[in-house]
């Protein structure tokens, strides 16, 4: 059982999302950075699709009343348990009565704790995930408050030989590849019908790194400041569906980046759609951050993501042998 003692700034639970109710206006939801919370649930040998805590800048104060096995992905927010540093990308033991908190945030925006077994809560509509604007899903559709209390399924890992010990492994999951957090963010896009009608000057802003994330930006959208942009010379269109990762162009000329809790549907000029294996590094980005695009086929875009795929299998596959070393019973 975890007990939320501070709320920070907005943690929720979120998994891998609802699919199959875009129909009824309901979105996927889930996860942001689906990466980074898959490889912290494969850390604490859950499925990738298990519920866990999506923490965004300002992370909470948490008291663990049971020990677990615990993973911190995705940004550093500076975790630390019982005031010392935690390394990220890899399992700790975490035993009773300790407690887990977060500092300012070095690198992205986005941190994800899991713990063995799962965050247990009811399944609405199919999955976990906190819907914030719908109101349901999660903790009663909200984000984390004081005195929340958490509990987690049945873990699939043994405990440690003293469980009454922190226990953090040396070795961990190398990311730097698959989520370059200190490298500015260059986001590969499969452009749109309304990129062809953009004026040439518009597409080259965009493919440098004239624009940044706006502070009007959430799990909905993030808005981007910079250069005005020219409306598509294509004039308007019929609303259609959108997905996360659509760049949209309203009237103003400042694209908006669509997130997961984005509307199903919208009527804006479409310059294109930001690859699935850079959904990752879109969900890291921040207020202020540089954010720039390159154009890339349908063809490429696949076969970045089948490469990704397969590589969260072999680490899935590894982890599994890697387990009985870590000194466990």
């Amino acid at each position: 059982m975890i007990r939320v003692e501070k709320a920070g700034l907005f943690s929720t639970v979120q998994d891998s999302g609802r699919p199959g109710w875009q129909y009824w206006g309901i979105t996927v939801g889930g996860v942001m950075d689906s990466y980074s919370a898959a490889v912290a649930n494969l850390l604490v040998g859950n499925t990738r699709d298990a519920a866990m805590l999506e923490i965004t800048l300002q992370g909470p104060r948490l008291h663990f009343e049971s020990g677990t096995w615990l993973a911190i992905t995705g940004g550093d927010l500076s975790p630390e348990l019982d005031g010392k540093p935690l390394p990220g990308w890899r399992p700790i033991w975490a035993p009773a009565g300790s407690r887990l908190s977060f500092g300012r945030p070095r690198l992205g925006c986005r941190a994800y704790l899991a713990v063995a077994g799962g965050i247990s809560l009811p399944r609405v509509l199919g999955s976990r995930s906190t819907h914030t604007r719908a109101g349901f899903g999660g903790l009663e559709g909200r984000p984390l408050q004081e005195g929340d209390r958490l509990a987690f399924g049945a873990s699939a890992l043994p405990i440690p030989r003293d469980p009454h010990r922190p226990l953090v492994p040396n070795w961990y999951v190398n990311a730097n590849a698959a989520l370059p957090l200190e490298a500015p963010a260059r986001l590969r896009l499969i452009p749109a019908p309304d990129w062809t009608n953009l004026p040439r000057a518009g597409q080259r802003s965009l493919n440098s790194e004239a624009y940044r994330i706006g502070s009007l930006s959430d799990r909905m959208g993030l808005r981007l400041e910079g250069p005005p942009l020219p409306l598509p010379t294509s004039g308007e269109r019929l609303s259609a569906g959108v997905t996360y990762g659509t760049l949209q162009l309203p009237p103003g000329g400042q694209p908006i980046i669509l997130g997961v809790d984005r509307q199903t549907t919208g009527g804006y000029p479409v310059l294109g759609t930001v690859a699935s294996v850079d959904q990752a590094r879109l969900a890291q980005l921040k207020p202020g951050d540089p954010v720039s695009f390159e154009a890339i086929s349908v063809e490429r875009a696949q076969a970045l993501y089948r490469a990704r795929s397969h590589g969260l299998r072999r680490l899935q596959a590894s982890l599994s042998l890697r387990w009985p070393r870590v000194g466990l019973i």
